[in-house]
């Protein structure tokens, strides 16, 4: 730089440059921030509607006309790499389809807990009714084996009961035979007494005829009362003798009454008819 006798000294400060130079470009800033703002902002205009009317209407009054209220600042559009918020509708059926998926869980979760239930209340009345069984069943079964038993004690006491009874009936068979037998025997000694007493009285009262030869038997049918009076006397049997043979019949008719046991039964052996046998040497 020359400088000269006629020009004023003017000095510049490097700061001030710098400090201009900054304020510029924060304006150039500003205004760019600006111009994009209202161009970002900008939204279509809205569609203009038109009412037609007949007549004007009246004119209101200067108190009723209210002033127009300021119009309020468009919203600002979300930036570019942002989605758009959702609408109210939508928010209200996501809400809604939220809800409905989390009762339905609910209502699986409470249906499968009821089937749970129902199941462990299956399985505890089938386990009881089971054990329920088996108890009946055991008992059943202990009965059957007390009545088994029970019979089979009742069979063995019958058993021994008949037994002790043919026991009894086989003794008391044996004892009656032998009382009988002795009675018959003591029956027939009896009667083989009164019998040889009989013929003893009857050979006593025979008077043989003298052509007698031999021993030869006569027999006869002799009818008796209990009390041993002779009623009729007939030959059965010839001794081929015809004296021999009366002979023989009015020995009986005078030995009546004829000796007769007093016990019935061996009386009956004599009463009402007795079949005598004589033999001259007996």
């Amino acid at each position: 730089m020359n400088l000269t006798a006629d020009a004023p000294f003017v000095t510049h400060d490097p700061s001030r440059l710098l400090a201009g130079a900054l304020a510029l470009g924060v304006h150039a800033l500003f205004v760019l921030l600006l111009v994009f703002g209202v161009s970002w902002q900008t939204e279509p205009p809205a569609p203009v509607m038109v009412d037609l009317w007949q007549a004007l209407p009246a004119t209101a009054s200067p108190a009723a006309v209210r002033p127009p209220e300021p119009e309020s600042a468009p919203a600002p559009k979300p930036a570019a790499d942002e989605p758009p918020p959702p609408k109210a509708p939508d928010i209200a059926l996501e809400k809604k389809k939220i809800e409905t998926e989390r009762l339905k869980k609910l209502k699986l979760i409470q249906d499968a807990e009821d089937q749970a239930r129902k199941d462990a209340a299956h399985a505890e009345a089938d386990a009881i009714k089971k054990t329920r069984d088996r108890q009946l069943a055991e008992q059943k079964k202990r009965d059957l084996l007390r009545q088994m038993e029970a019979d089979e004690l009742k069979q063995s006491m019958a058993n021994e009961t008949a037994a002790n009874a043919a026991r009894g009936a086989k003794l008391a068979e044996a004892q009656a035979k032998q009382a009988a037998g002795k009675q018959q025997a003591a029956l027939a000694q009896t009667v083989g007494q009164y019998r040889d007493m009989i013929s003893a009285k009857v050979r006593g009262n025979t008077r043989l005829p003298d052509n007698l030869k031999g021993n030869p038997q006569v027999r006869c049918l002799v009818k008796l009362l209990p009390t041993g009076e002779v009623v009729s006397v007939r030959v059965t049997q010839s001794s081929g003798n015809a004296a021999y043979d009366e002979a023989v019949v009015r020995a009986i008719d005078k030995s009546s009454p004829l000796p007769l046991p007093s016990e019935r039964e061996a009386r009956a052996a004599f009463v009402p008819e007795l079949l005598f046998t004589h033999r001259p040497k007996e």
